[in-house]
């Protein structure tokens, strides 16, 4: 007999963002957190230029500064919401664990699925988490390296462009030598060098040793 696909709640992704400006850092948090000190900064001075990152993807994120500070940080809320959980304001606490830190979607698996998930210890939502953490153990390591270049290079290639030893920064990136990516990136700014060195640190760590 199939079964109504029941909601299987996956884990929550906390969203930190960093803002620059210029070459400085003022200010390191979730979007409405940065939101609000970007605006703060704007207001205080003419920034030469005032950039906010996705610390996850290393993306340029574009915020509406624009009015008080209550409507930036009510437009930030609303921007960072879907992937930012912290930014929301708390709501009623449900039933459950809420420390695990788990939202509620939709899977749809075939009704063979459902009864094998059915007959597993703890049940459909432990069995699945089960399964996607030996995936992630699996392929984890080669995936945190290329996420974690590709994040670093969005990054030095808005911020470090146009420093002395970009080409050869990126080739010892994506080569994964940490020696020479420190080497060449030295003479950058220092909120720049410690942002990119932070956001690289995970591809050389996970990176197998020579």
């Amino acid at each position: 007999m199939s079964h109504p696909s029941p909601p299987v709640p996956t884990p929550e992704i906390i969203r930190t963002y960093t803002a620059f400006s210029g070459t400085r850092r003022i200010a390191h948090g979730t979007l409405s957190e940065v939101a609000v000190r970007a605006k703060r900064e704007l207001d205080r001075v003419e920034a030469p230029q005032l950039l906010v990152f996705d610390d996850l993807t290393g993306a340029v994120v574009d915020i509406d500064l624009r009015g008080s500070i209550a409507e930036v940080t009510e437009r930030a809320v609303r921007q960072g919401s879907p992937g930012s959980p912290s930014d929301r304001p708390p709501g009623p606490r449900g039933p459950g664990r809420p420390r695990l830190g788990v939202v509620a979607r939709e899977v749809t698996l075939l009704p063979r699925h459902w009864e094998w998930l059915g007959r597993q210890a703890g049940g459909a939502s432990v069995a699945l988490r089960r399964l996607v953490e030996e995936a992630r153990r699996g392929t984890g390591g080669q995936q945190r390296i290329r996420e974690a270049r590709e994040t670093t290079y969005r990054f030095i290639s808005a911020m470090a462009g146009n420093e002395p030893g970009f080409e050869e920064a990126t080739r010892a990136l994506f080569a994964g030598r940490r020696a020479d990516f420190e080497a060449h990136s030295a003479t950058w700014p220092d909120d720049v060098r410690e942002h990119a060195a932070r956001l690289a640190a995970p591809s050389f760590d996970a990176a197998p040793s020579a």
